[in-house]
């Protein structure tokens, strides 16, 4: 019997992650038929058995300004990842998250590959911009695995196969931290407070959120005495946040200790609060019970152009599947299963900072209200705790498992 072969690209650090786990997922599954894998990663998809066709990481680029420095690299990496699907001859193509490569890679591939099975991991957010690319979606792949339970009906709509999966964050280990043993580690008495900074994944949000959150830091500083940080940075952005921390006016005001991935969760654990860059760590520390802050900035005219697309009220997960619930984010669903319009929206339980509102003192006091609001703290925990059961957690088959056993499914389909 042929081994199945499953040419497998992701595009940035979350993407690594559902990558790795449907990777892990999957090869029990392939067993008895065998299954090559080959594509592009990052490090845990490397650990799951990937030789990438070249760094993930300068895949991980977001916003129209911040693309175009690095057009020609990018479009050099799509001429040699579309030859290397061509060569590798696989059996089905899964494209993951990333839609600015993923979708013309697909698009490229299916002009190339007309019978070649595409699949995609991770739905559009088509629920809060752009809800034109549903049809577009459909128009390219064959299949579409979705995180969220409200997705489906966007792209079924379409006619695409689309199966509701879960998401695999749920299954982490972001709630089983060890904070007594991070504190042991580096040395801090268990009642020194920690702020807990992640100003994202990739080198852009780094150099726009580090400083800012250095700032809000200092300020915060004032109320809560002792306060020291814990700054979770990639361990291929942690050169840059070194430097940045070393060089005037980033000079770090007060004791820090910087770790990676490794210590990540025991590093949450440990925390009091945290103040984040929107994104998928807002549902890492939900898991971990960090009461949070989010903040985002862009590019000025990257900000302008997005907010005219933007459909919904907030940029955390927590916050949306907080608004709709039972529903879906403040949309439902008539009786042929298309979306409607529904405006009325529950407050955020995550304080959101974005753009212009995300200064040092606003932010400063975001934190400082929940350092001092017990009441605000647990509010968060509880809806922290209905949003995450929407996705999946605690629940057996994992969404790793769930979306490895569609894969399976689809590749056993295929006559060798």
């Amino acid at each position: 019997m042929t081994a199945k072969r499953l040419f497998i690209v992701a595009g940035e650090l979350s993407g690594d992650y559902l990558g790795a786990k449907l990777l892990s997922a999957l090869h029990p599954l392939m067993k008895e038929q065998g299954l090559e894998v080959a594509g592009v990663g990052g490090p845990l998809m490397t650990q799951a058995g990937l030789t990438s066709l070249f760094p993930m990481e300068e895949l991980a680029v977001m916003g129209l300004l911040e693309v175009l420095p690095r057009l020609r690299r990018l479009r050099a990496r799509m001429a040699q990842t579309v030859q290397a699907v061509a060569d590798f001859q696989p059996d089905l193509l899964l494209t993951i998250d990333s839609p600015g490569f993923c979708l013309r890679l697909a698009k490229r591939v299916r002009h190339s590959h007309p019978n070649l099975p595409l699949w995609h991991y991770v739905a559009p957010s088509v629920w809060a911009w752009k809800p034109q690319r549903a049809a577009k979606m459909a128009a390219l792949y064959d299949g579409l695995l979705a995180l969220l339970p409200f997705e489906p009906p966007y792209f079924t709509a379409e006619g695409l196969d689309c199966r509701f999966v879960g998401h695999p964050i749920v299954e982490s280990g972001a709630d089983r931290g060890d904070g007594q043993a991070f504190r042991a580690r580096h040395q801090l008495a268990s009642d020194t407070p920690l702020l807990c900074l992640l100003a994202g994944s990739r080198t852009g949000e780094v150099e726009r959120h580090l400083p800012l959150f250095i700032a809000a830091a200092s300020q915060l500083s004032q109320k809560i005495a002792g306060l020291t940080l814990v700054l979770i940075v990639p361990e291929h952005l942690q050169e840059l946040v070194q430097e940045m921390l070393r060089a005037a006016p980033g000079d770090c005001p007060l004791p820090y200790h910087l770790v990676g991935a490794t210590e990540k969760y025991d590093a949450m654990a440990a925390s009091h609060l945290a103040l984040a860059a929107s994104g998928t760590v807002t549902l890492e520390l939900a898991l971990a019970g960090v009461p949070s802050v989010v903040a985002y900035r862009v590019n000025p005219l990257t900000y302008q152009i997005a907010k005219r697309l933007i459909r919904v009220p907030y940029a955390s997960l927590i916050n949306l599947l907080n608004m709709g619930f039972s529903r879906g984010f403040g949309r439902g669903f008539n009786s042929a299963g298309q979306p409607q319009e529904d405006h009325q929206h529950a407050p955020p339980v995550i304080p959101e900072l974005i753009q212009q509102a995300a200064t040092p003192s606003a932010l400063a006091d975001a934190l400082a209200a929940l350092w001092q609001n017990p009441m605000q703290h647990q509010a968060q925990t509880d809806a922290a705790r209905r949003a995450l059961q929407q996705l999946g957690y605690g629940e057996s088959p994992s969404p790793s498992q769930q979306a490895a056993a569609v894969i399976a499914s689809v590749l056993s389909g295929i006559e060798g």
